[in-house]
């Protein structure tokens, strides 16, 4: 059985199948570009010509939503691309042509033959400023065309919330209506930047997700719908559920739960053995999980292991023991013949092997995995809780406080 991924993770996925250049190295001097076409703003990116012929996308600066171009190599510097998808009979054309200075100009012009002057310039390199979010300062150097387009929007104050003692501030992007908050109180204050350094990265991560998704999805207009809900905060823990609903183009729109889930003290992103193990010996840490900003945890104290190790112990000792802990708490759900929902299967191991799962004050919520077919059988789960008195028992690498 394949690796469930984050939700997180399959949406970085949408976001390089949106991409054009996704075959294309992101920082690759010359494929982006900022100009105008008419009296327009615009940022392009233009992949290089290959055997296939030629890709591109822009988008409008006031608009932020990616038209997608295709074409050939007329000859050495000249492009003709065509705008919007191969099935429609009336495409923008748009014709360029390569300048000293690296840039690009020509015309745009639709069906009626209706023509305005297109000019493109390349992007500069210069770093952002210091203050410019993690997530932007990192795509500035490996997205540029990604970076114009996210460094043109603004969050807008939202409301605020209690929870947990703790007070927390909304903020939205208005235009994806994407939705994250900070904590403005309960922790000492670096260690609560820490922690609203990498939900503001989330934010901003989700915002690129969105427009990746309304990319991929083209002419279909596409839909990203997300909820994130507080969970749990501790003086240890932090909990977030971040549920995502989309239709990002294809035979049907998905759905998925991209927790995140930190040890509040560090503002690093826990693994689920950093609380739980079942397995013999010392518990180990996966290197491929990686930090919500991209850095791997793995080194020589976390105990790392490789992928097979990590998949072996998930399939024949975790799965096992959590379908077993489960069956324990709840016999109605996980019988086969008995349960609400006798179709799904939950006392199968193997929709148990890499579960989705977020804290509670309780406990921790586990969200089986099923294929896209069974999809629902996921959502339909609103039971498996496992007490954290049942969780003690099996202590993890990390010494973290529970509930």
């Amino acid at each position: 059985m394949l690796l469930r991924l984050p939700l997180c993770s399959l949406l970085f996925l949408i976001s390089l199948l949106a991409a054009p250049n996704a075959s294309a190295s992101a920082d690759q001097p010359g494929t982006a570009y900022t100009g105008s076409l008419g009296n327009q703003s615009i940022v392009m990116e233009i992949d290089p010509p290959d055997q296939h012929g030629v890709t591109a996308r822009y988008f409008y600066t006031r608009h932020h939503r990616d038209l997608q171009l295709n074409g050939k190599l007329i000859s050495a510097g000249h492009l003709q691309l065509l705008e919007g998808n191969d099935d429609d009979e009336n495409r923008p054309q748009v014709d360029l042509v390569k300048q000293p200075d690296g840039g690009w100009t020509g015309s745009w012009q639709n069906a009626q033959g209706h023509t305005l002057k297109l000019v493109l310039r390349p992007v500069s390199t210069a770093p952002p400023p210091a203050d410019v979010p993690a997530y932007l300062q990192r795509i500035a150097r490996s997205n540029p065309y990604e970076y114009l387009r996210l460094h043109g929007l603004t969050l807008q104050q939202g409301r605020r919330q209690d929870f947990m003692g703790h007070a927390l501030q909304w903020w939205i992007e208005p235009d994806s209506k994407v939705t994250f908050f900070r904590i403005m109180d309960g922790y000492p204050a670096p260690q609560r930047e820490r922690i609203n350094d990498l939900l503001t990265d989330r934010l901003w991560s989700e915002v690129s997700s969105h427009y990746a998704c309304i990319a991929t999805a083209n002419q279909d207009g596409g839909d990203y719908d997300q909820t994130v809900t507080p969970r749990l905060m501790t003086p240890a823990l932090i909990s977030i559920s971040v549920f995502t609903s989309y239709d990002c183009g294809g035979a049907h729109p998905d759905f998925g739960d991209g927790p995140i889930n930190l040890d509040a003290r560090t503002a690093r992103v826990l693994s689920l053995e950093d609380l739980v193990w079942v397995g013999k010996g010392k518990p180990f840490h996966y290197a491929d999980h990686s930090d919500e900003d991209g850095t791997p945890r793995a080194n020589a104290e976390t105990n790392t292991v490789s992928s097979d190790v990590y998949s072996s112990y998930r399939t024949n000792v975790f799965a096992p023991w959590l379908e077993t802990e489960l069956a324990a708490q709840y016999p109605k759900q996980m019988t086969p013949g008995h349960g609400d929902d006798d179709e799904c299967g939950y006392d199968d191991p193997g929709v148990w092997q890499f579960p989705g799962w977020y804290l509670t004050p309780k406990g921790i919520f586990f969200e089986p995995s099923f294929a896209r077919a069974a999809r629902v059988c996921e959502s339909n789960a609103d039971w498996p809780l496992l007490p954290y008195a049942r969780v003690v028992k099996h202590p993890g690498r990390l010494s973290l406080t529970l509930p």
